[in-house]
């Protein structure tokens, strides 16, 4: 059964049910958050409510020395495989291996041409490198995302 939950400024709450099996929240007779098949759609001021594609894991990780994370969700650990590669592992599986992987490093004292590359994806882990001006190198600031 479906539900939807309607905040009207004139008549306060109103709810209605159906068969649809769609639950959703309406701001004044719009839809602003909705539940549909397992997926969460909102409208986030773009007009239409459309399905929330989420960032599955992220961590902050300092590469140099001992790799040290200083901030991260769902990621577990981070392993240094060699100077500049590092694996991110993921506290939960992500349901296959088809996420895009997007980051940035940095150094400590900036101006420099600093690439990141992402390598092989599984479900529980990413592997990510970075050299600095063409050559492989730990950096200090390294930022990742894992989104699908």
């Amino acid at each position: 059964m479906a539900v939807t939950l309607n905040a009207s400024t004139t008549t306060g709450l109103e709810i209605a049910s159906d068969t649809s099996g769609i639950v959703t929240l309406r701001n004044n007779g719009t839809d602003a958050l909705s539940v549909n098949s397992g997926n969460l759609q909102f409208n986030s001021g773009y007009g239409s409510v459309a399905t929330a594609y989420g960032c599955r894991a992220w961590v902050n990780f300092n590469g140099t020395g001992t790799v040290a994370i200083r901030a991260s969700a769902n990621v577990s650990s981070i392993t240094d495989n060699n100077v500049g590669l590092y694996t991110i592992n993921f506290t939960n599986a992500l349901p296959d291996a088809n996420f895009a992987a997007v980051g940035c490093a940095g150094t400590s004292y900036g101006g420099a041409d600093i690439t990141f590359k992402t390598y092989a994806y599984t479900t529980t882990t990413c592997q990510v490198g970075t050299s600095l001006n063409g050559t492989v190198s730990d950096e200090v600031y390294l930022n990742v995302s894992i989104l699908r």
